[in-house]
């Protein structure tokens, strides 16, 4: 997109599938990056109780499912574009900390450990369906109410799958920054995104310095857990999943960007839009100079590339936002509506806010897209309330609504 076009859009543009917008401002780090910090994946362990292959059909179709919590709604969770299930470890562990409920983190198709005949099939009705038959396919007929929440990418399959009425027990619907209006004009800059990411990576620690340095994952636990997710091995050609150890040694080496980066002065790859009037509230970094990310020169077989090809499904974008607005408002369910600023609104749900028929008065303006790995606490509190308030669920002690 030429940078007249993406200057007109950045105040109101988000990235609809689930990665950051493009920038057209300097590189801002989150608070406290002039420290050395540990890139070290963490396992999915620390955060989910158990992981399972569901096989949904005789293709062989197979979609990876991390789950927690034994009682109570079950809590669906399904991500943006371009990440996987793992970009909700801390939020499950937050929000069953809060609640009593059950969760079910869905590695969509294409992303993560899922695999499936056509991993570049992601029209909505097909991830629609994927979602509804991993849900009967772990609980059969008669599951217990469901909460289907989803963010960017995920949220708009959120809604597919709540309209088709193939889940009985569909209790509420909470959509995380994504809105129609926004999204389809943010559709136009995202291959231009994709193609300034690095495509690829020495290591897993380097790819998740590049995530919280670039401001896709401004923190840097969620980075750790949820990076290999996003991406695949070129050694063993399966996500980088399999490549994080149960129990890690912490490095104490410098950064690994450190012998890439201490020659040069400008972070060019996967730069992210600060928020509108966020340039306040992060802070810069010290130097004048921005740091630079050049992936280095490596062999065909060793690093990691991503996970997938979102150019590819180009075509398939703007069905998942069309009409996202309006079908939305028409679900008969409980509604939560979770956005990172109130620039987001378009102007059908804004209608809708002020007729009563969705509650989108939760704006967490001091975060990024990423907005459940960002301040998974405080989109826990905000979910936690919601469920309680509409009686879905039950306040644990810790918790004081």
């Amino acid at each position: 997109m030429e940078a007249s076009a993406l200057k007109k859009v950045r105040c109101k543009l988000i990235a609809p599938l689930g990665l950051p917008p493009p920038s057209s401002k300097s590189f801002s780090r989150p608070s406290g990056m002039g420290k050395k910090k540990n890139y070290t994946p963490i396992h999915w362990s620390r955060y989910f109780t158990s992981r399972e292959k569901i096989v949904v059909n005789e293709d062989g179709d197979s979609f990876q499912v991390y789950r927690r919590g034994s009682s109570g709604p079950l809590l669906v969770l399904l991500h943006g574009g371009g990440f996987s299930a793992l970009s909700w470890s801390l939020f499950a562990e937050c929000i069953e900390g809060l609640v009593s409920c059950q969760i079910l983190a869905i590695d969509m198709r294409g992303h993560g450990d899922s695999k499936t005949h056509n991993d570049e099939n992601l029209a909505a009705e097909t991830q629609a369906d994927d979602i509804v038959s991993v849900v009967k396919h772990v609980f059969g007929s008669d599951p217990p109410p469901i909460v289907l929440i989803g963010h960017s990418m995920g949220g708009a399959i959120a809604v597919h799958a709540a309209a088709t009425d193939q889940l009985p027990m569909i209790a509420g619907l909470i959509v995380i920054d994504v809105v129609e209006g926004t999204a389809m004009e943010a559709l136009a800059s995202m291959q231009n995104f994709l193609r300034s990411r690095p495509k690829q990576f020495l290591s897993l620690e380097q790819a998740i310095e590049w995530s919280v340095r670039s401001g896709q994952i401004r923190n840097g636990e969620s980075a750790r857990v949820s990076m290999p997710g996003q991406l695949r091995s070129d050694v063993t050609g399966e996500c980088a999943t399999s490549d994080v150890p149960e129990t890690v040694t912490t490095p104490t080496a410098s950064s690994p960007l450190d012998a890439t980066t201490q020659t040069s002065n400008a972070l060019k790859h996967g730069e992210c839009i600060t928020e509108e009037d966020e340039d306040e509230k992060i802070e810069s970094s010290p130097s004048p100079r921005e740091p630079t990310f050049f992936p280095p020169a490596v062999s065909p077989k060793t690093g990691y590339h991503w996970r997938i090809d979102l150019t590819k499904t180009e075509h398939q974008w703007p069905g998942w936002f069309h009409g996202l607005s309006a079908t939305f408002l028409a679900i008969p369910v409980a509604k939560l509506l979770l956005l990172a600023g109130i620039d987001r609104l378009d102007r059908e749900l804004t209608v809708g806010q002020m007729q009563g028929e969705s509650n989108s008065n939760n704006m967490l303006p001091q975060c990024g897209h990423a907005v459940h790995e960002d301040v998974p606490d405080k989109v826990a509190e905000v979910v936690a309330t919601f469920l309680v308030r509409n009686r879905l669920t039950s306040p644990k002690e810790k918790f004081n609504w």
